[in-house]
């Protein structure tokens, strides 16, 4: 990147989009990482795909990833949960 300094936000938007998802954030950091990508697709597998793809050239590694919800869909999910505990049983109760 010293040889040929570029921006890689164009090339990264290519990316994420090529798999059907689309750039929200794309920003280069400081410490413990090298850059920070916002994202969204209709299905994660997409944009893990994508890393996967990027990950295979070489330029990339020790990629960690997060997922992020709204409000609302995070209370949908706490309703499932919410159901879904009735049927659990912990272990040593009758």
């Amino acid at each position: 990147m010293l040889a040929a300094p570029e921006d890689r936000e164009a090339a990264v938007r290519k990316l994420i989009e090529a798999v059907g998802g689309k750039v929200i954030s794309f920003y280069v950091t400081t410490g413990e990482t090298d850059f920070l990508l916002i994202s969204e697709a209709n299905e994660a597998e997409a944009i893990i795909a994508s890393l996967m793809a990027a990950a295979a050239a070489g330029t990339i590694s020790n990629v960690s990833t997060g997922r992020a919800w709204t409000g609302a869909e995070f209370k949908a999910i706490m309703e499932r949960a919410s159901k879904a505990s009735k049927a659990y049983r912990p272990p040593g109760k009758r």
